[in-house]
């Protein structure tokens, strides 16, 4: 039984078993980095970060993790997979400067008798001698009980048998895996529950996969079940569907079983984007915890909510996790949405201009994925620059641009009552549109202003998502004047501005 406020330790092994991840491999450099953002960070209890013999720069890597660790007393943190290999692995982890050794054995009958060809009392005889070995060499052993889900399942009376042979060997942690994510969470309760009241005096891992999508619910019963440390990896790295992740079992043991753990929840967004970045396997946005778009509320309704009392928020707060919450911007907004927004930029507008602002958001949103707090001053702009005359519409327009050809544009546009249609050619989408419409303009006896100025504008960050802001100076009768247009694609953006242009000069010809 659990009780509240009880410790449960976490190992990450992203720099172990995740680098077996499909295309994953970090360098020597990079494990270090992550190994100090995971200990002095994000404060896990442990890590393991290589398995032994690999590789030349496998040994470098644990080297300079180790040393590192040495000068701020984490040495012992660190941990090193090794393997039943008598002096080997043990040699190979002490000229690196380890402490701990992980040591892989067999927990299912038929890996012992398939792989090794050996009987439970032979490999166990090798098991103790490798064991032996480590602590003279003064290295610490825990013990992974490799495939245990299985070995469990299929001759529990094999696991029994190597656990009463070790029981006794000095080792810290038994490590059992669901080495293949088979188990469900009423199968690793009631496996582990019998494992820990058969053996009382021994400390138990849980090293969950995820391959039935079960890992975190996997590692709350096994803490459920009264182990003593949790196996998770950064961004669910691992093989084949990955193991655990790390910030969505960290969450969930303390919000779901009350139970408490060292782990610095302020740093986990920063954490996963390091080990994102060095694994170059990208997370979702809609990652829980950690994604890019989990603190965003995109609906109307939710915003509205929120405004008025919280009510779409729960103990996930991003400022627990040093995020911020946002509201998206885009054919789903509502007046709360904006105005949630336009606080961040200390911007305040009166009712009718809201609504005029709120109209060009949705609207923008049918030809862009999200609107940004950075594109706001933009649409704002053009909002509030228009007149709202309607003289002239541009329907449909369809652009052909190639490398060393010219282009072509066909446009339907409608100016009063009438549709019509026209089509040009020219130096790029914008020259082609402009001659298009120039001639619908001449059979019309419309005149068009005199383009002087083009400017063309992104919001700050760069982002080639961004809204433009295509501002056009033109030069009439009356004198120069702007109009502004705003879209995501830059040619359009133009093409908004010209029309804008046009009613404006249709205006002064009605009016006089």
């Amino acid at each position: 039984m659990v009780k509240k406020n009880q410790h449960i330790n976490i190992l990450d092994t992203t720099l172990r078993d995740g680098e077996q991840t499909q295309g994953v491999s970090f360098s020597p450099a990079e494990k270090l980095n992550i190994a100090k953002a995971l200990l002095q960070l994000l404060k896990v209890d442990r890590i393991e970060v290589a398995s032994a013999r690999i590789s030349e720069g496998e040994k470098e890597a644990v080297s300079n993790i180790i040393q590192w660790a040495e000068t701020v007393d984490m040495a012992e943190k660190v941990e090193v997979l090794g393997f039943v290999d008598y002096k080997r692995s043990v040699d190979w982890i002490c000229e690196a400067g380890g402490h701990v050794i992980n040591l892989l054995t067999k927990g299912s009958e038929k890996h012992c008798r398939h792989q090794l060809h050996k009987s439970l009392s032979q490999h166990a005889g090798d098991i103790k001698k490798t064991i032996n070995y480590a602590h003279k060499r003064g290295l610490k052993v825990n013990i992974y009980l490799e495939d245990w889900s299985n070995g469990y399942r299929d001759n529990p009376e094999y696991v029994y048998g190597m656990m009463e042979k070790l029981k006794g060997a000095d080792i810290v942690h038994f490590m059992l895996p669901d080495t293949l994510g088979v188990l469900t969470p009423e199968e690793v309760h009631d496996s582990l529950s019998d494992m820990i009241g058969r053996f009382p005096d021994c400390r138990f891992d849980f090293h969950p996969h995820n391959d039935y999508g079960l890992g975190t619910a996997n590692a709350m019963a096994a803490a459920r079940a009264g182990v003593s440390s949790i196996h998770c990896t950064v961004n669910c790295l691992g093989e084949r569907a990955g193991n655990a992740a790390l910030a969505q079992v960290a969450v969930n043991l303390q919000d779901k079983m009350g139970m408490k753990l060292s782990i610095d929840e302020s740093h986990l967004e920063r954490v996963s984007q390091l080990v994102e970045h060095f694994s170059g396997k990208r997370i979702a946005d809609n990652t829980p915890i950690v994604g890019a778009d989990v603190f965003t509320q995109t609906s109307g309704i939710h915003a509205d909510g929120d405004k008025k009392g919280g009510l779409y928020q729960t103990k996930l707060s991003p400022e627990r996790f040093a995020r911020r919450r946002n509201y998206a911007l885009g054919k789903m907004s509502g007046k709360a949405s904006l105005q949630k927004n336009l606080e961040k930029l200390d911007i305040s507008l009166s009712d009718k201009n809201l609504e005029k602002v709120l109209s060009r958001v949705v609207a923008l949103g049918d030809s862009k994925k999200t609107i940004t707090a950075d594109d706001l001053p933009f649409i704002i702009a053009e909002a509030l620059e228009s007149r709202d005359y309607d003289y002239v519409e541009l329907i449909n327009c369809s652009i052909t641009s190639g490398l060393e050809l010219e282009s072509t544009a066909s446009i339907r546009v409608r100016i009063g009552d009438e549709i019509l249609l026209s089509a040009g050619k020219g130096n790029g989408g914008f020259d082609a549109f402009m001659n298009a419409i120039s001639k619908l303009l001449k059979s019309r006896g419309i005149p068009r202003a005199k383009l002087v100025d083009f400017e063309v504008r992104i919001p700050r960050g760069g982002k080639t998502s961004a809204l433009t802001e295509a501002t056009i100076t033109w030069k009439g009768p009356e004198g120069s004047f702007k109009t502004r247009g705003i879209h995501s694609n830059q040619v359009f953006a133009a093409m908004n501005a010209t029309i804008r242009m046009l009613n404006m000069a249709m205006h002064r010809m009605r009016t006089g």
